[in-house]
């Protein structure tokens, strides 16, 4: 049966894992871990205990059988048929550690979470890393994509990546190694980020502390932050912003199902009740339609799309009401 189709692959692979200290979960549900709530099932998704525990099972791990990383779930739409292969998700045990390595300067964990970079930079008086207290992401999601807010990005604050490649072998990686552009990093698809170490400057820490402050007032006052999100939908344009176009094209507020683009910021997809990753999906490809009709200008994805497609019911019925 489909939904047993991880434990048949974990009993095939179990002789291979017999030194894994981590936790290894068949037929995992990601709806629990995406801050949708929405997608189906990894067929075995793997937490390890820490960079030596990682290592150890990329070596073990057929070449074979695909391999996919995903963090805190925050800019993730699983989609509804799951995922095949093997998830990796680094926990906060093994990989959320935050520590101060100078004056300037902070070593995180890929699955610390920007908020808390923020929070050890102002208590270590180290300024520049203000802008990960708006950013409801990990550092693994940040170095990869590049993430920024209020002005300022992860390519601008980050010195040093630590990874690990498909094989288990560990790289250092310089800023330039990184490759960095808007909301984007050319660093190999099949590394997986352990840490890296950032550096800001001296500054005082009531200063940071109100710059902090300004950054979740305005999340609070122009972001739907209490609903099921993932964050700005789609990249900004050349020249433009998301959002302006969005609005532009009546997309705002415009619903499918229980998907919603948000009346409040237009570039943030909402899950309102029941819909699934087919249906969220589904409305943010209506919106990049009606955005390239009204300005000619094609949206790209922010948001990482995983899994496979699976129709959802109320697109069905969406259809069926425009035929």
């Amino acid at each position: 049966m489909r939904e047993d189709r991880g434990a048949r692959l974990l009993e095939r692979l179990q002789d291979r894992f017999t030194e894994i200290r981590g936790r290894l979960t068949p037929d995992a549900g990601m709806d629990k871990i995406t801050w949708f709530r929405v997608g189906g099932t990894a067929d075995i998704l793997f937490q390890p205990a820490d960079s030596e525990d990682l290592s150890s099972f990329l070596r073990a791990l057929p070449e074979d059988v695909p391999l996919m990383v995903v963090g805190i779930g925050s800019n993730l739409l699983i989609r509804d048929g799951g995922i095949r292969g093997v998830v990796v998700r680094l926990s906060a045990k093994g990989f959320g550690e935050v520590r101060q390595a100078s004056d300037t300067r902070l070593v995180a964990g890929a699955a610390t979470p920007d908020k808390r970079v923020a929070a050890a930079a102002l208590e270590a008086g180290i300024g520049g890393l203000h802008f990960y207290h708006g950013i409801p992401g990990g550092i693994g999601g940040a170095l990869r994509m590049n993430a920024g807010a209020n002005g300022v990005e992860t390519r601008e604050r980050v010195v040093e990546v630590h990874a690990i490649d498909r094989k288990g072998d560990g790289h250092v990686f310089s800023k330039a190694d990184m490759g960095y552009d808007y909301r984007h990093s050319s660093a190999p698809r099949d590394l997986i980020f352990t840490h890296a170490v950032f550096e800001g400057f001296a500054a005082d820490r009531d200063e940071i502390r109100s710059q902090m402050d300004a950054v979740q007032h305005h999340r609070e006052t122009v972001q739907p932050i209490r609903e099921k999100t993932g964050g700005s939908t789609f990249k900004n344009p050349p020249g433009s912003s998301a959002w302006k176009e969005i609005d532009k094209a009546g997309c705002r507020g415009l619903t499918i199902g229980g998907a919603q683009m948000s009346p409040m910021h237009c570039n943030f997809m909402i899950n309102t009740g029941q819909a699934g990753g087919y249906e969220l999906e589904f409305l943010g490809e209506t919106v990049r339609e009606r955005v390239l009709e009204a300005s000619g200008i094609k949206l790209d994805w922010e948001i990482k799309r995983l899994g496979e497609f699976q129709p959802g019911k109320m697109v069905q019925e969406f259809l069926g009401q425009l035929i």
